[in-house]
């Protein structure tokens, strides 16, 4: 016979296995047999053309090519011509289709969306992939980042107003189509402690909490919204030039996220990303005080690193 304690011991340890084994089939579901069953939606069937904002590199870049290779037709939105120009005839030679580029730098604000509006008008857009984001040149203090007035004033209109507004262009359309894809850029630095890089992760709570609503408002229109939350991918603006098991390729990366439209409503995209936002949340739980410490070293080794490295590059003087 148990005891009472021991009684309420089997109690709690059957509840911890029944609930680590639904998040074990859950995670399978989604990530692998719902894929494989094709339970995902066809980008394709909705709509003719995919938009993609920062697109001339990393994850953006990806995004299009990838889309392109599904035989969509591809607007790139980003604030380099040449380097717009050069990716939409890459993109055209590849994977023969139509492509269309639009010059636009986000940090200037409000000024640049009459624009945007005026040339994707008409077009049947079926994909909307926000992915222009700005970080911070490296993890420093809120106050002592240099130019951080400036800093902070693009992240805010690159992270959350180029999202809102984007959004506010596109969606109308996919409304009166009662179809369309929304896929937002989050980050992990929204879901973890992100010490030294304060505003960052805040604009990235907010794609994820804009993300989650705006996908049961819009469901009834037959709008998806998905919101990624990824790591560290191999790009220019996380600084890493070769891709590891833990930062990937941005080739690499995307097309995990494509193949759970429609399932998943927000995921890392990247299982081992989901590895490390488990085990940061399980270390907060033990101890919150300890993990915020960790981030903390982390990022101010971070900082380091990227001084000394200007420093070394930096002309004598």
């Amino acid at each position: 016979m148990f005891t009472p304690l021991e009684k309420v011991g089997v109690v709690c340890l059957s509840v911890l296995g029944f609930q680590i084994a639904r998040a074990v089939i859950s995670r399978f579901y989604r990530s692998v047999l719902a894929p494989a069953l094709n339970l995902n939606v066809n980008l394709k069937e909705m709509g003719q053309w995919a938009v993609i904002t920062g697109a001339t590199d990393g994850i953006g870049k990806a995004f299009a090519e990838t889309l392109a290779k599904k035989g969509m037709d591809i607007v790139l939105i980003s604030r380099t011509k040449s380097k717009l120009d050069a990716v939409a005839q890459e993109i055209r030679d590849n994977y023969k289709v139509n492509t269309k580029v639009i010059e636009t730098d986000f940090t200037e604000g409000n000024t640049v969306y009459h624009h945007i509006e005026k040339e994707l008008y008409g077009m049947d857009v079926g994909v909307l992939v926000n992915n222009v984001g700005l970080s911070y040149p490296h993890p420093d203090h809120f106050l002592s980042l240099p130019e951080h007035n400036k800093v902070y004033h693009d992240i805010i209109q690159c992270n959350i107003a180029a999202m809102l507004s984007m959004c506010q262009i596109v969606m109308p359309g996919m409304c009166e189509q009662r179809r369309g894809v929304v896929i937002n850029l989050g980050s992990t630095a929204g879901d973890i402690p992100s010490p030294m890089l304060t505003v960052y992760g805040a604009s990235k709570v907010f794609v994820s909490k804009f993300s989650k609503d705006l996908a049961s408002e819009y469901k009834q229109y037959g709008i998806i919204v998905q919101c990624l939350t990824p790591g560290y991918v191999a790009t220019k603006m996380a600084k890493i030039k070769k891709p590891t098991w833990m930062a990937p390729s941005p080739r690499q990366y995307v097309s995990s996220p494509l193949r759970t439209v429609g399932i998943e409503d927000k995921t890392t995209g990247y299982y081992p990303h989901s590895l490390l936002v488990g085990a940061i949340h399980l270390m907060e739980a033990l101890s919150p005080s300890f993990a915020y410490w960790m981030v903390t070293r982390t990022m101010e080794n971070i900082k380091s690193r990227a001084v000394r490295k200007t420093k070394a590059t930096s002309p004598a003087s």
